[in-house]
């Protein structure tokens, strides 16, 4: 889930690496990303009412909305609303989202261009409006419980940042490795190995004003760091062993390339963060023995 635009054409809204109502209005949308079309939304009298805004980048994501709409919109935890900004696909990915917006929590955004998944998660970012944010990539899936155990356990705790462990599987589904993260982490312990897988993370919206995606190499890991310098802290949903993510890879998935995801990693140490040398170079060796124990 550490996924980017760079070096790739723009088109992929989906995974770069590593959805209601039947009429449309125009809504204002970050200028550098162009007007957006949405359909589908909840009335503004139960927009208080929204407890965890769900946003989904797509792009020609037809095939895996079977399983998507289901995973979300069957959540145990019914007051959400799902944003889901569609990149300018050009298969039926949006015929398909409009047939699923009989369901008012659904909010379908289409971009007026192409921008990519950075954008397209700022997109529906902007138009978020629950207590809490989660991101869910379209060939990605949560179990139907996920949102009420991590939101139960955010209110219960109090905390700003939740994470959960979750299971990497292929594009048919079959199970792969798993991802156990520790049960706390921090901005130091952010820095050696991103402990928040993005599709497990549940975050109080007021903590990411001013905060964006940006288009870059491990995206998702940038963003994460900065939302944890300003909680402080993030903490792990105590699960007994139940996993409730499955995050989707492929051949063709850019995390699956190592050399460079590990070019992307130095990057942010010396470029985005201005680390020095030294200090680049002993996180970046902690970085790649984290890497190396990550799976179990």
């Amino acid at each position: 889930m550490t996924g980017s635009d760079t070096h790739q054409p723009v088109r992929p809204a989906h995974r770069t690496d590593g959805m209601d109502g039947t009429g449309a209005a125009s809504l204002p949308a970050r200028p550098a990303h162009g007007p957006a079309r949405q359909a589908g939304a909840l009335p503004e009298a139960h927009a208080s009412d929204v407890l965890v805004s769900v946003v989904t980048p797509a792009y020609n994501a037809e095939r895996f909305l079977p399983r998507l709409i289901p995973s979300v919109l069957g959540q145990t935890l019914r007051q959400i609303e799902w944003i889901v900004v569609d990149d300018c696909s050009t298969d039926h990915t949006h015929d398909r989202l409009l047939e699923a917006a009989s369901d008012p929590r659904l909010r379908v955004i289409r971009q007026a261009k192409n921008g990519g998944v950075a954008a397209a998660r700022n997109t529906g970012l902007h138009h978020a409006r629950g207590r809490y944010v989660c991101f869910l990539d379209s060939d990605d899936y949560w179990a139907q419980d996920k949102l009420q155990v991590q939101y139960d356990f955010m209110e219960r705790a109090a905390c700003g940042i939740s994470y959960m462990a979750y299971r990497r599987v292929d594009e048919t589904g079959r199970a792969r490795a798993s991802v156990s993260p520790p049960a706390q982490t921090d901005y130091e312990d952010m820095l050696v190995s991103n402990r928040i897988g993005n599709l497990t993370a549940m975050v109080r919206r007021e903590l990411l004003t001013g905060i964006e995606f940006r288009r870059l190499g491990h995206e998702d890991y940038v963003f994460w760091l900065e939302a944890i310098r300003r909680s402080g802290t993030a903490h792990r949903v105590p699960d007994d062993g139940t996993v409730r993510c499955f995050y989707a890879v492929s051949a063709s998935s850019l995390s699956g390339n190592k050399a460079r995801a590990a070019r992307w990693q130095w990057n942010i140490y010396r470029n985005e963060l201005g680390l020095g040398l030294m200090r680049s170079a002993t996180l970046f060796a902690r970085y790649v023995v984290a890497a190396l124990r990550k799976r179990v």
